[in-house]
């Protein structure tokens, strides 16, 4: 597969001010040097604590923030520099469904220009608005009839799957979808998974699939990144992620996913110590503080991703060398 998106060396600080002049005081490095593609067609993954920056890196590809540096391709075309009329035709093919479809949608809106509201402003004639929104509703299993309503008449589900018409409302070629079913509940959850899945396969599309929710995560991605404090950490298709993951962090991370069988013997593994503060990383790996398996170098030296398989990345001393040795080595 060709890659639809790029992202190389990507950054992303927010300034962190105070006082009455609001004076800069440091920054806050949300997302800090994160390279990687998302493969035309594919469902790429992204999991990580709250804080890590997967959210707003979902903002720097919406162009909703701009990147402090590094570069984000479609094609030939680097999207940070974009403006005007090709930033309007940028965001034709990207768009985006947000975790809670009740705030991102107009209370006082019918639905129907909820849906259609992007075409109006394109200046479709409103018979024309309503022949489409009338298509994208039964495309997300909906009756024609709800374009009337209001979004508090609806359920959550129904809400989320009404957000996921207004994103295909201009057809696009790339859906950020940003917790899409952490509000629902399991039925609801299940009914939209399988509408997004359906969805990608009929109309040709790429997801990036932001969530906390690694099971779910496992369930709809072609490859999943881990994120931690900012940097990117473990890159690798699903299941190899999920059967031989290399990094501490996601070795720790999927250990947290409860386990459904009473007997299992599965080793519980606890992280100790704090998160670090991204306004003042470490000079070394940010995950030292919380390693179980971590060596002098660690402490001195940033890792960086390395290939320990073919296509399977991580940014870790010791998982990333050669023989994969993970001897608990004190820092003293």
């Amino acid at each position: 597969m060709a890659a639809l998106l790029r992202l190389d060396h990507v950054k992303k600080y927010f300034p962190v001010s105070s006082g009455i002049m609001r004076k800069s005081l440091a920054l806050l490095k949300a997302v800090d040097d994160v390279s990687f593609t998302i493969e035309e067609g594919e469902t790429f993954g992204l999991v990580g604590e709250s804080g890590c920056g997967k959210t707003t890196i979902g903002k720097l590809l919406l162009k909703l923030h701009e990147a402090t540096s590094g570069s984000i391709l479609m094609g030939e075309s680097d999207v940070t520099r974009l403006k005007g009329s090709d930033l309007d035709g940028y965001r034709s093919h990207i768009q985006a469904v947000f975790q809670n479809p009740y705030a991102s949608l107009d209370p006082r809106m019918r639905i129907w220009r909820s849906i259609g509201e992007p075409l109006i402003n394109s200046g479709w004639p409103k018979r024309r608005v309503l022949e489409r929104v009338r298509d994208l509703l039964d495309l997300v299993g909906l009756p024609a009839n709800c374009g009337s309503r209001f979004p508090h008449e609806m359920s959550a589900g129904q809400r989320q799957q009404i957000a996921i018409a207004r994103a295909l409302s201009v057809n696009p070629r790339f859906i950020v979808l940003d917790e899409p079913t952490s509000l629902l509940d399991v039925s609801a959850q299940s009914s939209i998974l399988n509408l997004i899945a359906r969805l990608q396969t009929g109309l040709s599309l790429t997801y990036l699939f932001i969530s906390h929710n690694l099971q779910v995560v496992r369930f709809v991605s072609n490859r999943v990144g881990v994120m931690y404090c900012g940097k990117l950490v473990e890159l690798a298709e699903s299941k190899t992620l999920y059967t031989a993951a290399k990094h501490p962090y996601t070795r720790a991370l999927l250990a947290s996913v409860p386990d459904n069988d009473p007997e299992s013997t599965r080793e519980e593994v606890v992280l100790e110590g704090d998160v670090i503060s991204p306004i003042d990383p470490p000079e070394g790996c940010r995950f030292y503080g919380r390693c179980d398996s971590k060596a002098d170098m660690c402490q001195r030296s940033e890792p960086v991703m390395k290939e320990v398989s073919p296509g399977h990345t991580v940014a870790c001393h010791l998982s990333a060398s050669a023989d994969d040795t993970r001897q608990r080595i004190s820092p003293d």
